[in-house]
């Protein structure tokens, strides 16, 4: 028997279900201004499901990869603080939202505390795995790592995180790991074999356009290809400006590349 609760339940499980599609499209500032309103709404005690949290860390996961990750650090550790880790849902939503906190400080370059906080949820992952499904999550969080040893020079660390978890990771997921495997292989001065895992890349969806070509471009510049390094940056700078905030890593990346490029004409 459906009573009004589970109906409800269902509901917000179809809501949020619909804007974890949107996120996956790139649509990031529409959903972060409907989770805000969501989180907004009068809570209920007999909502099974926690929809304001969940609106919340929605909501901070899509300022995250618009590439606002700065502006909402400070709202991020607030959430994670009253997110008590009581029953198994707010784990989870607990430590997605760490996962965005790690992705926000390796944005901002603070690589040592991305690191940190990295391996304290893959940590906390481990002690709940033979409670609930973590693979998907833990696979995420692998990618922050990786992104974190890439910014500390520990590129040999970063090439095994992510060679030895791509084979079980799914898309999109699996996408920023083997971008992450490139700039781990430039990272090394291996440039010959970064452009040669670059083009066997699978093709990016739309939000993630720019990504490959970045990476690509850095290992032609690492070749001495300075002109085709040149085009493959500003292919990317074109597809970031499309997609997200200015403040992006990855948009800061490409202009300083574009820096170093330009400027050894």
């Amino acid at each position: 028997m459906t009573t009004i609760r589970t109906a409800r339940d269902s509901e917000w499980g179809k809501t949020f279900a619909r804007l974890r599609t949107m996120t996956e499209e790139g649509r990031y500032e529409e959903v972060e201004a409907e989770a805000r309103a969501l989180a907004k709404l009068p809570r209920r005690p007999w909502r099974r499901r926690p929809p304001h949290w969940e609106a919340r860390v929605l909501a901070t996961g899509s300022a995250v990869m618009h590439g606002r990750g700065a502006e909402v650090l400070d709202e991020l550790d607030a959430l994670i603080a009253e997110l008590e880790p009581v029953g198994l849902n707010s784990q989870m939503l607990r430590l997605i939202a760490r996962g965005h906190r790690a992705a926000a400080l390796s944005g901002a370059r603070r690589y040592a505390e991305a690191e940190t906080e990295a391996l304290a949820v893959l940590k906390e992952l481990s002690r709940i795995a033979h409670r609930t499904p973590v693979a998907r999550l833990e696979v995420t969080i692998l990618t922050h790592l990786a992104g974190a040893l890439c910014g500390l020079g520990r590129h040999e660390e970063a090439e095994a995180v992510a060679r030895g978890n791509l084979p079980r990771a799914q898309p999109p997921t699996s996408l920023v790991l083997h971008l992450m495997l490139v700039r781990s292989l430039n990272g090394q001065g291996r440039h010959e074999e970064a452009l040669a895992e670059a083009r066997r890349g699978a093709p990016e969806p739309p939000r993630m356009a720019g990504n490959l070509d970045l990476v690509t471009a850095e290992a032609l510049h690492g070749l001495g290809r300075r002109e085709e390094a040149e085009t493959a940056v500003r292919r990317a700078l074109g597809a970031f400006e499309r997609r997200v905030h200015p403040g992006h890593p990855r948009f800061r990346d490409g202009r300083e590349l574009l820096g170093r490029i330009t400027g050894e004409a």
